[in-house]
């Protein structure tokens, strides 16, 4: 292995993705794929092991802790690898807590192979990249900040989505029934809406929450 070459870890708990990924990386030049993890735990203790430079991680895993999570994790340490999420989801629920969480990069899995090759050296070298729908509603966010949901509202907003009652809600947040009504009073002023579906509606088409 050559001073060069940038040792990646593949995140995800497909193996068929994790062979695609591996046979598009390994055919460029400086590239090698040194360990595979089929779980975000996985992924953590590997990278935490040392001699990985970029971690390519999904977002979902079948069990245990998700990829923003496990994101947090491996970036909060000492001389951590660049973490490079590559998913399917693009939402603000999913993009903003892998941002959060110390991602480098955010690529969805319809990439170009040229595409994904460009991102690893990039986020190699420590500097961002977006996919280009990603990066639009970062802009959007920016140009119009009335739009953006807390983190907190977000969550209350899909659980909304997932058909629970303001009390049920309230019981899987450990919130009262009056702070989920105060959430969803500021998400209707935001989004401009005054119903539940058509909270559920408008955010879904702004790509607020994942449906």
């Amino acid at each position: 292995m050559t001073d060069a070459e940038i040792r990646l870890l593949l995140a995800d708990d497909h193996p068929v993705v994790r062979a695609g990924l591996r046979a598009v990386l390994e055919t460029e030049d400086g590239m090698t794929v040194v360990g595979e993890a089929a779980t975000a735990e996985e992924a953590v203790r590997i990278a935490a092991d040392g001699g990985v430079d970029v971690v390519l991680m999904d977002l979902q895993f079948r069990d245990g802790m998700n990829g923003a999570e496990a994101t947090a994790a491996i970036t909060g340490k000492p001389g951590a690898p660049h973490v490079l999420i590559v998913t399917t989801y693009d939402t603000d629920a999913d993009t903003l807590p892998a941002i959060e969480a110390g991602a480098t990069g955010y690529l969805l899995k319809d990439a170009p192979p040229e595409e994904l090759a460009a991102a690893v050296r990039t986020a190699a070298a420590g500097r961002t990249t977006l996919a280009p729908a990603v990066a639009d509603r970062l802009m959007n966010r920016l140009r119009v900040p009335g739009t953006t949901l807390t983190k907190r509202e977000t969550e209350v907003l899909t659980l909304v989505a997932d058909g629970l009652s303001n009390q049920a809600i309230g019981r899987r947040l450990y919130l009262t029934e009056g702070t989920i009504k105060s959430h969803l009073a500021r998400i209707y002023t935001k989004l401009g809406v005054d119903s539940r579906t058509a909270a559920i509606a408008s955010a879904t088409r702004l790509g607020l929450i994942r449906r």
